[in-house]
């Protein structure tokens, strides 16, 4: 089956996403089909571009030059100065990237980062981050952020909340939803027919029996213990200094954690050039590198593309398993 090609929404133009794009279609113009949803002027002369009418068009532009579904922005991309003026820009190409997504003109969407700065300075960007700006486009409730490499993949149940509040944000509920959407993804998107999941307790030592935190007993362990009449492989609640070694995590396919750093530094630690965000529960693939805009390096081609690099991959690698059946 031949997939479509990939389409990759530009980002911030005055970070570094740009530069990265460019590096990856040097990369990776003979291994797979993506193409840019941006401005053709705010890019660099150093990579040929071939300006796309449609999605259809990228694959046989790849060999000649970056294809470019052209858009029009207001502002002009400088490298390290956000110009409020391109937000309308910088939304319009994660939108129409999500339509053709979902749509199946593309087989997956990677997102470049976004500033959302100025895309609340520029059209009052409502939303906390790109990753709800793509659920509000696809109009699903819930999703959750996994942090994919080669090594790992995390899963954090509570993310861009005060430490303090973790606790209380993290209900049965909320754990349920986590873990069955994280499941569910590892199936239709990593081809993973059975998927492992083992989950971390909140509390040093899990709790040690209620003697450091009565969560890990109260919360997680009956959530678990429910989700495995259920026929989910969970394990947990385990102690999250022992969860990331090799022989441990040869033993699970996902770590689902239960705050934003019990998650990313194992990851970021491990593979930290090469981490990819994934969006799981959205109804198309979504990748985009692990890293920010980098204002303080754009422009001078320093950049490493490692993390879009594998971001692209693994969209690739996915939207192929997607295709697979499942038992």
């Amino acid at each position: 089956m031949t997939l479509a090609p990939i389409a990759l929404s530009c980002g911030e133009p005055a970070g570094i996403g740009l530069e990265l794009v460019q590096k990856a279609w040097s990369l990776l113009k003979d291994e797979m089909a993506f193409f840019l949803i941006g401005d053709p002027s705010h890019l660099a002369g150093d990579v040929p571009t071939i300006v796309i009418s449609e999605a259809s068009q990228a694959p046989a532009a790849m060999a000649q030059g970056l294809p470019v579904l052209a858009q029009t922005f207001l502002g002009d991309a400088v490298p390290g100065q956000p110009d409020p003026k391109n937000a309308e820009g910088v939304m319009r190409a994660i939108a129409v990237g999500t339509q053709l997504a979902m749509s199946g003109a593309a087989s997956a969407l990677c997102t470049a980062p976004i500033h959302k700065k100025a895309l609340k300075d520029g059209c009052n960007f409502a939303f906390p981050g790109h990753t709800e700006y793509l659920a509000h486009l696809a109009d699903v409730q819930r999703v959750v952020m996994m942090l994919a490499s080669a090594q790992l993949r995390v899963v954090p149940a509570t993310i861009h909340i005060p430490l303090r509040d973790v606790p209380t944000a993290l209900t049965p509920a909320v754990l349920r939803e986590t873990i069955a959407i994280t499941a569910a993804g590892l199936t239709t998107q990593f081809g993973i027919a059975s998927p492992r999941i083992a989950v971390a307790g909140l509390n040093p030592h899990a709790g040690e029996g209620g003697a450091m935190g009565r969560e890990d007993m109260e919360i997680i362990a009956p959530t678990l213990a429910e989700m495995r009449t259920q026929g989910y492989d969970v394990v947990g609640p385990l102690p999250a200094d022992t969860m990331f070694h090799a022989q441990a995590r040869a033993t699970y396919d996902a770590a689902v954690c239960m705050y934003h750093d019990q998650a990313l530094i194992p990851i970021k630690t491990l593979d930290f050039d090469r981490g990819v965000n994934v969006t799981v529960g959205l109804p198309f693939i979504r990748t985009s590198p692990d890293h920010g805009t980098a204002f303080d390096i754009a422009g001078k081609g320093v950049a490493n593309p490692s993390s879009m690099v594998e971001a692209l991959r693994m969209a690739h690698r996915m939207a192929l398993a997607k295709t697979q059946p499942h038992p």
